[in-house]
């Protein structure tokens, strides 16, 4: 139960990372590699303001905006300096390598016996189970600190995704997805494109940096290597929750990325549970990814494959 339990708890942490890329990839169209950097930027901005004494309420809003800071100037290097999308995000990553070692002031931050976000929910919950250590869930043995922080990240996932729901359903919003959908036609309806790909590589980036801030919290540690291969990871959740529930609506879309999330995590848990070498967890993080890439068109291959021996016949 406990490893489920944790497997759950990161894939919810980790959603506001797929959310974020949601709106880049899937949304603006833009292949943002500043992930990478901005997620380790969230973790070692809160990291660094919570052993200052800072609320982990505040380091972790603090950890959002300089998140969406990072994602606003790749923006500006696309839009305003005619930069290529791709040469954007690698620039403004290797430039956040240094300025994450330049905010921790060295590679990795711990984080133990500091406030967490989940010290609020943690007292409640103990509160309510009269000063228990361990809670019962479906005849499994939990620890409250756990419970705790599991129950935190499901409420922030929760809020993070319904705020970006009614976010992307206002005229904003809906601005914002037609200029990935269709950039001529935003301008010719008077609408700076340009403006709007800042606004939505920013909110991206920021959602990113939140999902850093909250792992940070949640491992004990910040480091400065904790973000590499993150995009690869947050793509193939996307991916994964299309194929789960689709792309109906905005709804939908975002109640996928989350899923995917999650089951990517517990793929990746079940994996680690047989045995798998964690030196290998970005080669098989790659080849989970190559699998969700190919696999809807193996499927519609063998559809048309079978649909057109039915017709033969």
């Amino acid at each position: 139960m406990g490893i489920v339990l944790s497997a759950f708890t990161i894939g919810l942490i980790l959603a506001a990372l797929t959310m974020g890329m949601l709106i880049s990839f899937r949304m603006l169209r833009f292949t943002d590699i500043t992930v990478d950097g901005s997620l380790t930027l969230g973790a070692s901005v809160a990291a660094i303001t919570i052993i200052n004494g800072w609320s982990p309420w505040l380091a972790t809003l603090v950890a959002v905006f300089s998140g969406a800071f990072a994602g606003m100037l790749t923006g500006l290097l696309y839009t305003r300096f005619n930069i290529q999308m791709i040469l954007s995000g690698i620039l403004m990553m290797t430039a956040l390598y240094s300025v994450n070692l330049r905010v921790m002031g060295r590679s990795n931050i711990p984080l133990l016996d500091t406030k967490t976000v989940t010290g609020t929910t943690e007292t409640i919950i103990t509160g309510v189970t009269g000063g228990l250590s361990q809670i019962n869930i479906m005849g499994w043995p939990v620890s409250v600190s756990d419970f705790s922080v599991f129950v935190t990240a499901l409420v922030i996932c929760i809020i993070t995704a319904l705020l970006l729901k009614y976010f992307l359903l206002t005229h904003l919003g809906t601005a914002l997805r037609a200029t990935g959908s269709n950039p001529q036609m935003v301008r010719a309806q008077g609408i700076n494109h340009k403006s709007m790909t800042v606004l939505g590589l920013s909110l991206s980036n920021g959602l990113v940096a939140l999902s850093g801030a909250l792992l940070a919290q949640y491992q004990g540690f910040a480091d400065v290597q904790m973000g590499i291969g993150m995009m690869v990871w947050g793509l193939a959740s996307i991916i994964i929750g299309e194929a789960l529930v689709g792309t109906r609506s905005i709804g939908v879309t975002i109640t996928g990325a989350i899923l995917g999330t999650i089951f990517f995590r517990l793929l990746i848990a079940i994996a680690l549970r047989w045995g798998l070498n964690p030196n290998d967890l970005k080669l098989v993080t790659a080849l989970f990814v190559f699998i969700a890439l190919v696999a809807p068109i193996w499927v519609k291959s063998l559809r048309k494959t079978i649909w057109g021996g039915l017709k033969n016949a």
